[in-house]
């Protein structure tokens, strides 16, 4: 039975002790007269979908990230402070409420999921951050949030380790939580890539700040910061592609005119423009063909992704054959896009350009 792994529905992995624990105790019960002669496999046994186990939150000498039910990526940043990926369905909301949570604090772009949050007594603040980094305004009003607002307190981006954890890691180490190596070590244990030099580079910059600095960031911190409308991100979509481009012009590297733009981050700001297009209220209006493209669109800013996060580079050749696939979608998007509004304008010719819904690009 040492090889025995006890799988329940809704968890990651448990921790190899807990799981050892629970192994022992599934023994005994997989050895009792009831199962005798039954031929019931072990396995169908300990699988029952009812069965929910929450791990305890991690601590900041948990040395590897903890998933629990609707949560994954579970790193402690300091007493009562945790990163790690946006909550996922009643799930994370509930694990969060048993962990005691009184704060969720979002640096993703996407709105906020308020209503499951307020169902259980957890307060949203919402203060997104880029890929690159953030500023010294954004630092300090992070800073003051967490500082001040009840905890537990947990933090989140879209994965949990990346964004997350640069702010989590900036935040500890601005209120001396940890310090400046512990809080790098701690973005590791996330999983933050090295390549993304501007959220390692907002940590490996932070230093204990007084009470009067952080009192100078706004006390106003809101639930949902709303995000820019369809024709806002179909432009910054527009400005990331030609980024992409200069990129893959200098051997899918750092471009040597513009030293402060990072390949990873921008294939990551891309991907991250696309889900939030995808899932904003204003495009599950719209037709078939342009939610379908806008998926695809996602997934090949995606693999971009994935692929500009390993080092050294395996293959350039397949990255821009996916760029170039990207291009098209986006070219026939608007393409699509712009034959449907002046099929639109011939069927009511009265109503003006000016006068078409709001956020239509």
């Amino acid at each position: 039975m040492r090889n025995l792994r006890l799988r329940i529905t809704g968890m990651g992995l448990l921790p190899s002790l807990l799981q050892s624990r629970l192994a022992v105790l599934m023994v005994g019960i997989l050895s009792g007269a009831t199962l005798a002669g039954s031929g019931v496999p072990p396995s169908a046994v300990i699988t029952d979908p009812a069965v929910r186990v929450t791990p305890a939150p991690p601590t900041i000498n948990t040395a590897e990230p903890t998933d629990a039910p609707g949560l994954l990526n579970v790193v402690a940043y300091g007493p009562e402070f945790w990163s790690g990926s946006a909550p996922i369905g009643d799930a994370g909301f509930t694990t969060l409420q048993s962990w005691g949570v009184k704060t969720v604090l979002s640096v993703d772009g996407a709105a906020p999921d308020t209503k499951r949050a307020n169902a259980v007594g957890i307060r949203y603040v919402h203060l997104p951050i880029g890929y690159d980094g953030f500023d010294d305004a954004r630092k300090l009003q992070l800073v003051r949030a967490v500082r001040d607002l009840p905890r537990p307190i947990y933090i989140h981006c879209h994965h949990g380790k990346h964004r997350s954890a640069g702010a989590a890691a900036t935040i500890a180490a601005s209120l001396g939580w940890l310090t400046t190596d512990a809080a790098l070590a701690r973005m590791k244990i996330s999983g933050t890539a090295p390549n993304y030099t501007g959220l390692y580079a907002c940590a490996a910059s932070a230093s204990i700040l007084s009470a009067a600095t952080i009192d100078q960031a706004s006390t106003e911190f809101p639930s949902v910061t709303r995000p820019n409308g369809v024709v806002e991100a179909m432009l910054a979509i527009d400005e990331s592609n030609d980024r992409l481009a200069a990129i893959e012009r200098a051997g899918w590297k750092t471009p040597a005119d513009h030293a402060d733009v990072v390949p990873v981050a921008e294939a990551a700001a891309l991907a991250d423009h696309l889900r939030i297009l995808a899932e904003a209220p204003q495009t599950a209006a719209r037709p078939q063909s342009f939610r379908d493209l806008l998926a695809k669109s996602h997934a090949i800013a995606q693999r971009i992704e994935d692929a500009l996060d390993t080092v050294p580079i395996a293959d350039r050749a397949r990255l821009s054959a996916d760029l170039q696939a990207l291009q098209s979608t986006c070219k026939d998007c608007h393409a699509r896009e712009r034959n449907e509004r002046r099929s639109a304008r011939l069927a009511n010719p009265s109503q003006s350009p000016m006068q078409q819904p709001h956020g239509t690009p």
